[in-house]
């Protein structure tokens, strides 16, 4: 025969008569006092902080569209005209932000990617093959002005994918693009600088005619900021070397 136990559960906190007297006398700890939560604050729930900037901050560009209508931010008309210049900035800092890398394509991308790029995007596109040493070097100049100028779409292709039967001997050759239309074309690094190229040389070369290169900031020349740049090493290097020396000089 099974045998039951039941166990009595009072309210949480009750005590009995006996226990109370029990206590008095200190013949057992004093009862525990009942759990009472803590009272609530708005700042626990983030939909009913209080709004400010630091607010506006954290929010997403999701989260600040669905504010447009908010009664809290009507009320306020810093708060609103905040809200919307931070989701200006936000939505420009994403618009400039798309590219950044030289991203390989395939000839069926190609229409795609480059031919019906937007209008306001130059798109730089190398033709290479991996076996020919050149298209290394000139690689390495493209990716490290990719992450200069993320606003101009750098993209590479196997040069036979792109065009058939095109030959060795032109690679690697870059192809500049804007609004579906061809705007330059180099073939080979002598117009880089040859095995010497670097990324500096490059972008003097592709800016020569047309603003290519864009970083993104309003009213910038791309040309001026690539002769600054160029200036820049110069000058550094030239520091470098006379350092460099000097130190010889002197260890010998």
């Amino acid at each position: 025969m099974a045998d039951y136990h039941f166990v009595y559960k009072d309210v949480e906190g009750a005590s009995t008569q006996w226990d109370d007297i029990q206590r008095r006398l200190g013949n057992l700890p004093p009862k525990p006092e009942p759990f009472k939560p803590a009272p609530f604050s708005p700042a626990d729930d983030p939909d009913l902080a209080p709004k400010s900037k630091a607010w506006i901050d954290d929010r997403t560009p999701a989260e600040l569209d669905e504010l447009e209508d908010d009664p809290e931010l009507d009320d306020d008309r810093f708060l609103q005209e905040y809200r919307k210049r931070r989701l200006a900035e936000m939505r420009e800092v994403a618009k400039v932000a798309r590219f950044g890398s030289v991203m390989p394509i395939s000839g069926s991308d190609f229409v795609r990617e480059v031919s019906q790029a937007p209008a306001d995007v130059w798109v730089v596109v190398l033709l290479y093959k991996d076996s020919i040493q050149d298209c290394g070097l000139l690689l390495c100049c493209l990716e490290e002005l990719a992450t200069k100028y993320p606003a101009t779409k750098f993209v590479k292709i196997i040069s036979t994918e792109c065009i058939p039967n095109y030959p060795d001997r032109n690679l690697p050759t870059i192809l500049v693009y804007n609004n579906g239309a061809v705007k330059g074309t180099y073939v080979g690094l002598h117009q880089f600088g040859s095995r010497r190229c670097t990324p500096e040389a490059v972008a003097l070369a592709l800016c020569q005619s047309d603003p290519v290169l864009n970083d993104g900031q309003t009213g910038s020349s791309s040309t001026e900021g690539i002769i600054r740049g160029v200036q820049k090493r110069f000058i550094e290097k030239f520091v470098a070397d006379h350092e460099e020396k000097e130190d010889d000089d002197y260890s010998d």
